[in-house]
């Protein structure tokens, strides 16, 4: 009988701690009354959006830009991403004494492209609506001898970010159910082979947006579908398809994934603003949305949320919190 080895493990994610220890924030696990009386059951909220770069992509940028040769850092880094992975791995590599060149689209927030040049990268800019990043990336990774880290189809990169949610059942203990925002899937899968491996018994729970709900068909048809490029305020979640590796994970460990719309996550964003005192991006808020919609009902007793976010600007966070729409 042949076994097949899943892309990243327990003991990857735990090996990842171990070498993110110091280098990465170990966020804050935040709880509230009043989110627990109006859902029904205690909440542990981990709050990526205080790691650096302020989102949890830093956890698995770090993991493994720092596992390459020093040939490969000697030549640097590319990448591609929305924002928050562009941020992670250009810090990554100025922290590794390395350069980075992120592909990001035209159309990504104006604050996370100014984030990423300051962090020492180059950006190369394409459109999201008509040209393959990957691609694009992997072309000009060729071109200059670069070391590709994608931002979520890559174990270490899963590993990293699984450390989220590592930390977050060392401080809350046993926890009934885990909700996670899911993209390219690399935070889910990481979170869902870490509480897993830590609590069998777990429920894993992934969010998406509506317009963006390519995870959640491609769990019910048992491949990955491919969904027509989604437009919604959470950018981060602006995919067509799950990754590969990724997805090859939850389909295993992931037991359901819940859907909520732009104006239940301005409406999240709003809450999390103006009771928790914390600052979300539409993508870090859509976990917080599903709680106060009901979309993960029914809840157990102890629930785990990972917020993985707050790279928002000021004015696109007062525009979308005041009732305004913004695209993608």
């Amino acid at each position: 009988m042949t076994t097949t080895t899943p892309p990243v493990t327990f003991d990857d994610v735990r090996e990842a701690a171990a070498r993110l220890s110091g280098v990465a924030h170990r966020t804050p696990v935040l709880r509230s009354r009043t989110l627990d009386a109006l859902v029904g059951a205690e909440v542990h909220l981990k709050c990526e959006n205080f790691q650096r770069v302020g989102a949890f992509k830093f956890r698995g940028a770090y993991n493994a830009a720092s596992r390459l040769t020093p040939g490969q850092l000697a030549r640097g880094i590319a990448a591609y991403s929305s924002g928050n992975h562009a941020q992670a791995i250009a810090l990554a590599a100025r922290e590794l004494g390395t350069t980075a060149v992120i592909v990001m689209p035209e159309d990504a927030p104006r604050s996370k492209r100014d984030a990423t040049e300051g962090y020492g990268a180059e950006v190369v800019t394409y459109d999201r609506y008509t040209e393959d990043r990957a691609a694009v990336a992997e072309a000009l990774a060729a071109e200059r001898g670069l070391a590709l880290i994608p931002p979520y189809d890559h174990p270490h990169v899963m590993a990293g970010q699984g450390t989220a949610a590592l930390e977050l059942l060392d401080e809350s203990g046993e926890l009934d159910e885990l909700i996670v925002p899911v993209g390219g899937g690399g935070l889910i899968a990481g979170s869902a082979t870490a509480a897993k491996g830590r609590y069998p018994g777990i429920r894993v729970v992934g969010v998406e947006p509506e317009a963006g709900d390519d995870t959640r068909r491609s769990l019910e048809a048992g491949r990955r579908v491919r969904i027509p490029m989604p437009r919604t305020i959470a950018d981060g979640q602006v995919l067509d398809t799950p990754g590969e590796l990724t997805f090859s994970v939850n389909r295993r460990l992931v037991d359901a994934v819940v859907l909520v719309s732009d104006d239940e996550i301005r409406d999240a964003m709003r809450f999390a603003f103006e009771r928790l005192k914390i600052v979300l991006e539409p993508s870090g808020a859509t976990p917080l949305a599903a709680l106060l919609t009901g979309r993960a009902d029914p809840l157990p007793r102890r629930v785990g949320v990972v917020l993985s976010g707050g790279n928002v600007a000021a004015d696109r966070f007062a525009l979308l919190c005041g009732g305004g729409s913004l695209p993608g």
